[in-house]
């Protein structure tokens, strides 16, 4: 896995290799566990949950929410008090049974992705395991067959008919090839045929 930030398609392998301190053969398991604490885990989704306050100010910030209170306040100002309270409860209710509606799901979606844990392969201490995508860190030698997601940003230290989906980032229908090479630093992201990228699939 290469470290986000570098141009590391117009890099040696080996020179990429050295400079994460890592080899062919992957990291030591206490290495691993030690980058993981110094970079963070390998995810580009946030880690901040919305409080609960958050999501019930925000059942009242919908336009035709903000035009009912603006309609209870007038009604108000009218002195029509009847009208002002109708409006009111009706808000206050739609606001409360979208809150829950919505803090239900949060919580569920919240549950699901402490259940689903998608793995890759690596080499630690110079055998094949299995760990969790989050535990992956800069200089992890990963090993991906067909059907396999690519878990981060990686330069290809070595291939054998490898041939990418990259649709989601170039529109490219076609899966590519991708080879052990090295390309100018300029080349544009479609053409970078010596990287492969997280969330495309071999």
């Amino acid at each position: 896995m290469a470290d986000h930030g570098e141009d590391f398609w117009s890099r040696e392998p080996k020179e990429l290799l050295e400079e994460l301190s890592s080899s062919e053969n992957g990291l030591s398991s206490s290495e691993a566990t030690a980058r993981l604490s110094r970079y963070g885990p390998n995810t580009v989704r946030s880690s901040t949950r919305r409080s609960t306050f958050s999501l019930l100010v925000g059942q009242f910030k919908s336009p035709i929410i903000l035009i009912l209170i603006g309609a209870a306040i007038l009604s108000i100002f009218v002195q029509d008090t009847t009208t002002a309270v109708i409006i009111l409860v009706i808000v206050a209710f739609s606001g409360l049974l979208g809150f829950w509606q919505e803090k239900g799901a949060v919580d569920a979606v919240q549950k699901l992705l402490e259940i689903v844990k998608i793995k890759s392969t690596v080499l630690r201490d110079g055998k094949e395991t299995d760990v969790a995508v989050e535990d992956i860190v800069p200089g992890d030698v990963v090993n991906l067959s067909a059907g396999s997601i690519v878990p981060a940003d990686a330069f290809i230290v070595s291939s054998r008919d490898l041939y990418v989906d990259e649709s989601t980032l170039t529109g490219e229908t076609f899966p590519v090839e991708k080879l052990e090479e090295v390309l100018p630093a300029e080349t544009p992201l479609a053409k970078r045929s010596n990287s492969l990228f997280m969330g495309t699939h071999v």
